[in-house]
């Protein structure tokens, strides 16, 4: 014959378990006497367990009145939901209907490790008191069947904040998915931010935007760990084939910080161009950041000697033959304009420089100046511009803003006196 199979703990399991040490083994009327004797201390217990929690768990000492309320009522529904199972041998353990007594905000309030102490401390309290209420020859049944009920109230416990995790989970995915794409569209408002402080984006440091090609199989939660464990708050949502991710922390000091901020999130994105956005000072501003990654993620593909990961600001000469108005404005605004301003020898020199292959000698020779001249207002317009005419690439985009400027600028031949 067959033995019945043990559990880890030595407790017999499978079908016959409960026939073998549980209330089974006992007669109908020997349970209800038991139970009726039970029921008389239920009010006893309810106090003795709530007395318990609040000598032994401080959390439970800082909830608010309606909360321990509803503790209580948890506490007083697990017990009454004991005695009825243990009254009646043929009903399956449900202890998880216990926590219908309480609303689902209450997950919310304590942590699964507060609601096993709340288990823990029921199951305590209970196991010591009924020993005196009930005669010596019936403890050990009384005693296994509260183990074996408890132990289905963990598993009930489990499932509760699991639901409830996953229905907060998706929530959240939802919400941040809302938040970035009202920023993406520049819809920021006192409601974006709210929600943004709800999902836990509590940084006053710099932000930015960071476009990147979507891979096959995106894990959103591992680039907001990557980023969490860097110290920067993120929010990230796939859009358009994309991923799009906002950071922000108050390490992005410069554009350096921001674009080896996004160096170390690469790996998260499939093959191309990530393109790092402009930095702004906070979240409100984020949608100039996004405008920025954006137009330049667009065009990314017309320059594929880019680097891996790349400022925005570097693909202003795409964006600007793209169309885009913001990328027009700000080579002239911030290239032309300040070169035209401080002189006409500057802008001269810059664009003999650039007419004459870049090179100082034939530049020098073209002007009727030393070559130590031209070298010396080379270097005074990239102060004012921030592109150095020795380098190809920089070189490549002020040729492009002054090109823009001439045919921006009402009266393009003052300008260049």
């Amino acid at each position: 014959m067959a033995t019945p199979a043990s559990s880890a703990d030595g407790a017999p399991s499978g079908p016959s378990a409960r026939g073998a040490w549980g209330p089974d083994g006992l007669s109908p009327e020997h349970r209800d006497e038991i139970v009726a004797g039970l029921r008389e201390q239920v009010g006893t217990l309810t106090t003795r367990v709530v007395g318990a929690m609040e000598d032994r768990h401080r959390w439970f000492r800082s909830l608010g009145a309606e909360d321990r309320s509803w503790i209580t009522i948890v506490a007083r529904a697990g017990i009454d939901n004991f005695l009825a199972w243990f009254a009646d041998a043929g009903r399956a353990a449900d202890p998880g209907t216990l926590f219908n007594a309480a609303p689902r905000s209450l997950t919310r309030k304590i942590s699964l490790h507060q609601t096993v102490d709340l288990v823990r401390t029921t199951v305590n309290v209970v196991a010591e008191r009924v020993g005196g209420l009930v005669p010596p020859q019936d403890r050990l049944v009384l005693e296994l069947s509260i183990v074996h009920f408890s132990r289905e109230v963990a598993f009930a416990t489990a499932e509760v904040y699991a639901r409830a995790a996953e229905l907060r989970g998706g929530w959240d995915e939802r919400m941040e998915a809302l938040i970035v794409d009202a920023i993406v569209r520049a819809e920021t408002d006192d409601l974006v931010v709210s929600r943004a402080s709800a999902l836990g984006w509590n940084t006053r440091g710099p932000v930015c935007v960071i476009a990147g090609p979507r891979p096959d199989e995106p894990d959103l939660d591992e680039l907001r760990a990557a980023a969490a464990g860097r110290g920067l708050a993120a929010l990230a949502s796939e859009q358009g084939g994309r991923i799009i991710v906002i950071i922000g922390g108050e390490q992005l000091t410069g554009t350096d910080a921001a674009l080896r901020a996004a160096h170390e999130l690469e790996a998260l994105f499939a093959s191309g161009t990530v393109i790092v956005g402009p930095l702004v000072t906070g979240l409100r501003e984020a949608a100039a950041s996004a405008q920025g990654a954006l137009s330049a993620a667009r065009v990314a593909h017309a320059w594929p000697e880019a680097p891996r990961v790349v400022a925005s600001f570097e693909l202003l000469p795409e964006r600007a033959l793209a169309g885009h108005p913001l990328a027009r404005r700000r080579l002239v605004d911030d290239v032309y304009r300040p070169l035209a301003a401080a002189g006409g020898e500057l802008l001269a020199t810059a664009i003999g420089f650039l007419d004459n292959g870049c090179a100082v000698e034939p530049t020098a020779r073209a002007l009727f100046v030393h070559a130590n001249t031209v070298r010396y207002r080379l270097h005074k317009v990239e102060e004012l511009t921030a592109m150095s005419p020795f380098d190809p690439r920089q070189a490549y985009a002020l040729h492009l803003a002054i090109t823009l400027g001439r045919l921006t600028v009402t009266n393009p031949a003052a300008d260049s006196r």
